[in-house]
């Protein structure tokens, strides 16, 4: 997010960034950032749902090369608690924007699927990167923890380049982290950048530092625009722009040049309605002084959680939370710090509006997010109560349109407080669980007790998904599933083994485009294991969490239906390894026996396979 144009702004003016061998710092990380960047750039299919192994190779590939070059990296992941949908309507119209490609056939926009950010999470973990989720400001706390510690901030968000960060800003797109000089045990190892500093900006441009919010806040940022509330700024004594200009550029340049004649924030401001008074009357005029006020208090740093976390390991102090935090029960701070929590849950029960995510789907069906909605319905109702109501915006054919989703509570949860949920029986919290999924204990019975959830998750799926699946759509997420599994061990083992080298042989690189029906049936499960994921971590664990790098590789699954389907079997694919084989059989026998004694009320047959 940011400054719309001024990253392009500031690389074409290649004199502000320096080049640098960054090597033997700390690095405070924009982790929304990287972990977008990192899946957009990795050559991971997009149009399948997600290849998250790749993804996880890619992450464990970008710390490597930090910690060969003595980089100590610490990551800030948003935790999204904007209380007063300031970015509300830019992140609505990305989410449109996203609907709008996925329904031209994905031209030119990167489909994150649902899992990364918890895959992300989950290998900073196994990595021991020291990563926070940031239940404040996140942008204003990176700052904050920057200037405290004298070291850069890594990210692709243009705010970074006017905050005052004394160790400066490094631009992503600049960051050469795949070319990095590694020679051994050199100490000269070191990663080609570009830095920029706020000091060569208003040098180059002859302004004052304390400008730089205004800039900004002129410009138009995700808390404020000008041109959006009706105030156009009119650029007296300039000549015409010409055919050739480009507009941004035209207007930073003019921009830029009005505030080098004042030397702080409060006399430019007071010059503003010499731009904008053009017919405006006193309350309008206020009302925009107002915006821009608000949005220049934006930048200053604020001094918040971070350092006393990456520090200490401790959490906020609830009393120093700010007013609208009031609402977290303290037991949810630490998680929430952890990532061990959605952070979401924090937009609930401060009754915000939640935006669902598109996925890569048939956007002539409904939105697979329905499917998953009564999981959901629990999770707000441990938030919320019942009979309360939480609006979500989703897709609707092609229009990204607003709902009221009742929050609802299981009778296993109706003794249940938030306030205390972390002190709950454990056999009460799993009840909770296997209830919202419509699972029995007994089902998961044979099940690896760190597949648990996602064969609950599958169950459930099968029962709501729209259009019941058939069985090589089943067939092929269980094999999936048991792919996970042996490249998960394959990291212990020298041997791949004839299963994997078999399923591995499935997956080809540039597949043609996805059969839309697949893609939406496999959309629906994702989101069901996405709000699984979240309702167990807000039971406290109730289940074991699986790996999720492991649980679903898309471009995998969508061939093994393709092959299902055209008359190959499971056990041709499994032969030759008895334990894949007996889980694979487990599971299937689990979900099947369960669905078929709840459909008939009577004791299953055996099922093929």
């Amino acid at each position: 997010m940011g400054i719309q144009g001024l990253a392009r702004f500031i690389k074409d003016h290649g004199e502000i960034l320096t080049d640098d061998h960054f090597r033997h710092s700390r690095l405070i990380i924009d982790g929304s950032s990287i972990f977008h960047i990192l899946y957009s750039t990795s050559g991971v299919d997009q149009q399948h749902g997600g290849d998250y192994d790749g993804f996880e190779d890619q992450v464990c590939k970008f710390f490597k090369a930090l910690r060969d070059c003595s980089i100590e990296p610490f990551v800030v992941i948003d935790g999204g608690s904007d209380h007063t949908d300031k970015k509300f309507e830019t992140i609505r119209q990305r989410v449109q924007s996203k609907i709008n490609n996925l329904s031209m056939g994905l031209q030119g926009d990167t489909i994150i699927p649902v899992l990364v950010k918890q895959v992300f999470k989950q290998v900073l973990s196994s990595l021991n990167v020291p990563f926070a989720q940031c239940i404040f400001e996140v942008d204003q706390e990176i700052a904050s923890l920057a200037q405290r510690w004298n070291c850069p901030v890594l990210s692709n968000d243009s705010d970074f380049n006017i905050y005052e960060i004394q160790a400066g800003y490094l631009p992503i797109l600049h960051f050469q982290w795949q070319n990095a000089s590694v020679q051994g045990g050199s100490s000269q190892n070191y990663i080609p950048c570009k830095r920029y500093t706020t000091t060569s900006f208003c040098r180059h441009y002859n302004i004052n530092r304390q400008l730089l919010p205004v800039f900004a806040a002129i410009a138009g940022n995700d808390y404020v625009n000008l041109q959006d509330m009706g105030f156009p700024i009119k650029w007296k004594g300039y000549p015409p722009m010409e055919p050739n200009q480009k507009p941004r550029v035209v207007f930073f340049n003019r921009l830029l040049d009005w505030l080098a004649r004042f030397q702080g924030q409060r006399e430019a401001l007071d010059s503003v309605p010499s731009l904008i008074g053009h017919g405006i009357n006193r309350d309008n005029m206020d009302a925009a002084l107002l915006a821009l006020s608000l949005g220049i208090e934006e930048y200053k740093p604020q001094l918040g959680c971070l350092e006393r976390f990456f520090n200490d390991g401790k959490a906020p102090d609830p009393s120093h939370l700010p007013d609208h935090l009031r609402v977290l029960p303290d037991w949810t701070l630490l998680p929430l710090m952890k990532g061990t929590l959605p952070s979401y849950m924090i937009y609930i029960l401060l009754l915000r509006p939640v935006i669902q995510a598109v996925q890569v789907e048939d956007p002539s069906f409904p939105s697979g997010n329905i499917t998953s909605r009564p999981i959901r319905q629990v999770f707000y109702g441990l938030l919320l109560g019942e009979r309360k109501e939480v609006e979500e915006y989703d897709r609707e054919d092609t229009d990204l349109t607003s709902s009221k989703v009742k929050a609802v509570l299981p009778s296993a949860a109706r003794q249940l407080q938030l306030h205390k949920l972390d002190q709950a029986p454990h056999p009460v919290r799993l009840e909770v669980f296997l209830e919202t999924l419509g699972v029995s204990q007994s089902t998961l019975n044979g099940v690896p007790p760190h597949l648990g959830l996602p064969v609950a998750v599958t169950y459930y799926w099968l029962r709501h998904a729209h259009l019941q699946p058939d069985r090589p759509l089943l067939q092929a997420l269980l094999l999936g599933l048991v792919y996970g599994e042996l490249c998960r061990q394959r990291k212990s083992q020298r041997e791949e083994g004839p299963v994997l080298e078999r399923l591995r042989g499935l997956i080809q690189r540039g597949a043609r485009s996805p059969d839309l029906g697949v893609a939406h049936a496999f959309s629906q499960w994702q989101y069901c294991m996405r709000d699984g994921l979240d309702l167990n971590q807000l039971l406290c664990f109730p289940l074991l969490e699986p790996q999720c790098a492991w649980l679903y590789k898309g471009t995998m699954v969508h061939q093994l239906v393709a092959k299902l389907r055209g008359g190959v079997t499971p056990d041709s694919l499994l032969m030759e390894d008895s334990s894949s084989e007996q889980l694979y059989r487990a599971m299937l026998e689990a979900i099947l026996n369960s669905h078929e004694t709840e459909a008939t009320g009577q004791q299953p047959l055996t099922q093929p396979r």
